[in-house]
C-alpha cells in the first residue's frame, strides 16, 4: 500500500485556486506544529511545569494574534472554527442584552453560519418586551449588483432596542469589500454592538476599527484546520450561551488545541509579513483573470466590485453551463476552484449571495489566489477554461 509519504505532494503545481476556502499550510505553521505536538501537549490551565510551558505558550499566542486584531490578549479565545466562533459571538451578545434588546440587522450577503443563527435566535427566542419585540427578528440589508451594502441604509435600519448587527469585512464569495468602517458610528450612536466576520481579511488586509465581536478562522491565513478566533471587545456585554466552563475566558468550552493554535499564530504572524508584496501580487493576477475572461468565452459575467475587493478573489459566472459540472471538469485540468457560496455547493441550491446581487445565480467559478500561485498558472487557467466552457455548452446543446 502507498504510504502517505509516498504520495506527491498535492500543493505541487500551484493549481490550488481555492484559497477562500482554505489555504494550504504555511511552512512557518507546519514547522510551529511540529514542534508543539512535542512541548505543548500539556494541560495550560493545570499548576505543573509542562502545564505552565503549555500555558505560557497559550499567552504567547494569543498576543500575537491580539496584535493583528488590535484587540487586548484576553479578549482573545480560539474556538474550533470560524463557523463556531460567529455561533458563540452572536449567541453570547444577542443573550446578554435579551431582556431589554430583540432583532438583529446584517447585509443580504453575510455568511451562511451569521444567517442560520440570526433564523435560529429568531426561531428560539421570545420577546420580553413589547418595545423589544416592536421591529422584525431579523433585518437585512440590501446590497448594489457589486455585493456591498450601503452603509447609509444599513444605518438607517439600526434602532435603539436593536440587538445585534453583523457586517463581514469583505464577502466570501466575490470578494467584495464591505464598508465597516462606516457603519461602527452609526451602531455606537445607536448603542448597538457589531459583530464583524473577518474571515476572509484577517491577514490580509487591516481591520477596521469599531467593532464589537470579531471572527475569523485560521486555515483561510494558513494556519491548520480547527482553530477559529473569537474576540470579544471589553465592555461588550456577553453571556456565553452554553453551560458555565472556565476555559478561554469563558466563552468556549473544552481543551484546547494547543498544537494549532500555536500554529495558527506563527502563520498568521508570517502572513501578515507578506500581505503587502501577496496583495500586489496578487491584484495583478486577478485583474488579469478579470479582463481576459469575457475577451475569451461569451456570454460570461464577472461579478463583484472591480476596485473595493479583496485582491485575491474573483467570481464569474458562465451562461449556459452548470457550475458544479465546470468545477469538476476544471479539477481534472488542474484547477481546484469553487462554485456557488462556500457553504452551499454541495446542496445544489443557488447563492444567497449572487441572488441578493441580481446576478447570474449558476455556472458561476470562484477563483481565490493562494499564496503559491504564479503567472504561468493564471495563464495555463485562462488557456483552459474557454475550451472547458465550450465543451460543457456543447453537451448541452447550446
Amino acid at each position: 500500500m502507498e504510504s502517505f509519504s509516498d504520495q506527491a505532494d498535492p500543493r505541487v503545481g500551484s493549481g490550488h485556486f481555492d484559497a477562500a476556502s482554505t489555504e494550504a499550510l504555511h511552512p512557518a505553521a507546519r514547522e510551529v506544529w511540529l514542534a508543539a505536538i512535542d512541548d505543548g501537549w500539556a494541560d495550560p490551565a493545570r499548576l505543573y511545569g509542562a502545564a505552565r510551558r503549555a500555558r505560557m505558550l497559550l499567552d504567547n499566542a494569543r498576543e500575537i494574534v491580539a496584535a493583528v486584531l488590535g484587540s487586548r490578549p484576553d479578549e482573545i479565545s480560539f474556538t474550533s472554527s470560524g463557523t463556531q466562533a460567529v455561533q458563540l459571538g452572536m449567541l453570547g451578545a444577542l443573550r446578554a442584552r435579551e431582556r431589554t434588546h430583540r432583532g438583529i440587522v446584517a447585509s443580504a450577503v453575510e455568511h451562511s453560519s451569521v444567517l442560520h443563527t440570526a433564523a435560529y435566535d429568531a426561531s428560539t427566542s421570545s420577546p420580553a418586551t413589547s418595545a423589544a419585540s416592536a421591529g422584525p427578528p431579523v433585518q437585512l440589508v440590501d446590497v448594489d449588483r457589486h455585493g456591498r451594502v450601503d452603509a447609509g441604509e444599513f444605518a438607517a435600519a439600526l434602532r435603539p432596542e436593536t440587538a445585534l448587527a453583523c457586517l463581514q469585512t469583505a464577502n466570501h464569495e466575490v470578494g467584495t469589500v464591505q464598508p465597516v468602517e462606516k457603519v461602527t458610528q452609526p451602531c455606537q450612536e445607536h448603542g448597538v454592538p457589531l459583530l464583524v466576520d473577518a474571515a476572509q481579511t484577517v491577514g490580509r488586509r487591516p481591520i477596521p476599527a469599531g467593532w464589537s465581536v470579531l471572527t475569523a478562522s485560521a486555515h483561510k491565513w494558513g494556519g491548520p484546520p480547527g482553530v477559529g478566533v473569537l474576540a470579544v471587545r471589553r465592555p461588550t456585554r456577553w453571556r456565553s450561551p452554553l453551560p458555565e466552563d472556565e476555559r478561554e475566558g469563558g466563552r468556549v468550552p473544552g481543551f484546547e488545541n494547543l498544537p494549532g493554535v500555536l500554529a495558527a499564530a506563527a502563520a498568521l504572524r508570517a502572513r501578515v509579513e507578506e500581505s503587502d508584496e501577496l496583495a500586489q501580487r496578487h491584484w495583478k493576477l486577478v485583474e488579469r483573470i478579470r479582463h481576459e475572461i469575457p475577451k475569451r468565452i461569451p456570454d460570461v459575467e464577472v461579478v463583484g466590485h472591480p476596485v473595493q475587493r479583496l485582491p485575491h478573489l474573483v467570481t464569474f459566472s458562465c451562461l449556459y453551463v452548470n457550475g458544479e459540472a465546470l468545477v469538476t471538469e476544471l479539477d481534472r485540468a488542474g484547477f481546484a476552484v469553487n462554485s456557488g457560496s462556500s457553504c452551499t455547493a454541495s446542496t445544489l441550491r443557488p447563492s444567497h449571495v449572487l441572488e441578493a446581487m441580481g446576478v447570474l445565480t449558476h455556472g458561476n467559478v470562484r477563483v481565490s489566489l493562494s499564496r503559491d500561485v504564479t503567472a504561468d498558472d493564471v495563464d495555463r487557467f485562462l488557456d483552459v477554461v474557454p475550451d472547458v466552457v465550450t465543451r460543457l455548452r456543447s453537451e448541452a446543446g447550446m
